[in-house]
């Protein structure tokens, strides 16, 4: 006959392992309301930042729409005992921009911040710097902005081949040529500097007089555009022509990100 172990013994070991499992629970939920936690002081952050990028923007008689702000990072509490942020990502759209009384338009301006400093004084306070070690910032302006800036009637620019290209009406000897043509494009002291060399008309009459006109046309539209100016002092390093626009790459060391006192 089999042995018979009394029934009292396997309680202990139940209780035990309710135990354990309410323990998991517990730490488990304890988890969840830390990661809300984290996300919710995350959140009130970007909306803070936004707020001052608005601000930022309202200085330079800018508009655009509402920016979104992303603090990177997890956990985002740590960062904030430490007074550290490893990236913080805004993005700007619609941004109209002055120059020389014309409205420059930037369909998308992305910017980031590395490495940004902000003491945990400064963030209850509101009084003090919030200094971002680096920022990078990328930003498209579109053709139809340059052209108005040019001001040659019936001109247009695009890209071809990574070159940007402009087509235009020219009067030459009385006759009317579609001129083409490619630009250099660089930067020049914090503008960008448009070069057209090399334009050419198909019908254009083969007489000195008439490469005259197309070589006085080219030197009238090859001119150094002023950006608007960049939010955070960014500073233009690289300009590339692409399908939707001339991008402007641009950089800054050392940078307030918000400054209240």
């Amino acid at each position: 006959m089999a042995e018979a172990y009394p029934a009292y013994e396997e309680r202990p070991r139940r209780r035990g392992r309710k135990a354990l499992v309410t323990l998991v629970v517990l730490l488990l939920v304890l988890a969840g309301l830390l990661v809300v936690a984290d996300r919710v002081a995350a959140g009130m952050a970007e909306r803070a930042i936004a707020d001052q990028v608005k601000q930022e923007l309202a200085k330079q008689d800018a508009r655009s729409s509402a920016p979104k702000v992303q603090v990177d990072g997890v956990p985002f509490l740590t960062q904030v005992l430490a007074g550290k942020y490893q990236h913080i990502s805004i993005v700007l759209t619609d941004v109209q921009g002055p120059v020389q009384g014309e409205a420059v338009s930037v369909p998308r301006l992305d910017v980031d911040a590395r490495n940004v400093k902000a003491s945990l004084d400064t963030l209850r306070s509101g009084q003090g710097d919030v200094v971002a070690e680096r920022v990078d910032g990328v930003g498209t302006i579109t053709y139809d902005s340059l052209a108005k800036l040019l001001d040659r009637p019936g001109l247009t620019l695009g890209e071809r081949g990574g070159k940007l290209v402009v087509t235009a009406p020219v009067d030459v000897l009385g006759v009317k040529l579609t001129v083409n043509g490619i630009a250099e494009v660089t930067v020049n002291n914090g503008k960008v500097a448009l070069r057209f060399n090399d334009l050419t008309a198909e019908g254009l009459p083969n007489l000195p007089l008439a490469r005259q006109v197309l070589t006085n046309y080219a030197k009238g539209i090859s001119i150094d555009v002023p950006l608007p100016e960049l939010p955070f002092q960014l500073n233009v390093r690289k300009v590339e022509p692409r399908p939707e626009g001339l991008t402007v790459t641009a950089d800054a060391r050392d940078v307030p990100i918000n400054s209240v006192r």
